[in-house]
């Protein structure tokens, strides 16, 4: 899967992409990340990108030639199959675990970062498939949010992960938060790690992972969920 990327700060990305999971898929084959600075686009000798915004106001506007002229570009020099074209936008439809792994079905996203007061409007009516925000609250520009949607979906990429089926068992994958997780020591400072982990029951194991992370989601997220019964696997698992 390949993610192209239309930033006026590329720079922004050099380190996020040269660690874990994404340096190695990049490195491996599977997931490709493509920079392009809006600015390449951009109007005279200046290569200017923003102006001001009609009807008065404080702030700078996107422009809609450069990005349009932007995404032209990238679909002639690198025809894919399927695209999906994404405003970053706090506007946008909350990413969360469904959506990243609808958008991993796509060979390519197009991911736009806005910066400013936004973009102009035509880009997101005539340009943009979607809008993609993560979460409630406005950030200095779309280039941390893109980073966000590149890591989430690039989960769902077969092979990414290292191991099979690895992204439907993270949190949210069926509804609720993850289990409490442990490791050595057995005991810390007073603190145990509870003895039905150490006991080698996997059944029992199952079902206290499934109580613990119903009772996390009903304490921490109970937005997430109604009701799970005491006990219960999520999804069914027992």
């Amino acid at each position: 899967m390949n993610f192209d990327v239309v930033t006026v700060f590329p720079g922004m990305f050099a380190g996020p992409l040269a660690h874990g999971m994404l340096a190695r898929a990049r490195k491996e084959g599977r997931v490709g990340v493509r920079l392009h600075d809006l600015r390449r686009w951009g109007i005279g000798r200046h290569r200017q990108v923003d102006d001001a915004t009609y009807g008065g106001g404080g702030g700078m506007v996107l422009r809609p030639e450069p990005l349009f002229e932007a995404v032209e570009w990238i679909r002639e020099r690198y025809p894919a199959p399927t695209e999906r074209v994404i405003l970053l936008s706090p506007q946008g439809t909350r990413l969360g675990h469904d959506v990243a792994k609808r958008l991993a079905k796509f060979d390519r996203l197009v991911l736009l970062c806005g910066r400013y007061e936004g973009v102009d409007e035509r880009v997101r009516e005539a340009l943009a498939d979607e809008e993609v925000s993560i979460g409630d609250v406005v950030i200095t520009g779309g280039e941390l949010a893109a980073l966000v949607v590149v890591d989430a979906v690039s989960r769902f990429v077969p092979g990414v992960l290292g191991r099979a089926e690895a992204a439907e068992r993270d949190s949210f994958s069926e509804g609720v938060l993850d289990f409490p997780h442990y490791t050595r020591p057995e005991r810390f400072r007073g603190l145990e790690v509870p003895e039905v982990l150490l006991s080698g029951d996997h059944a029992a194991v199952a079902r206290w992972r499934a109580a613990r992370a119903a009772e996390a989601t009903r304490t921490k997220r109970p937005d997430l969920i109604e009701e799970i019964p005491e006990g219960t696997a999520p999804g069914g698992r027992e």
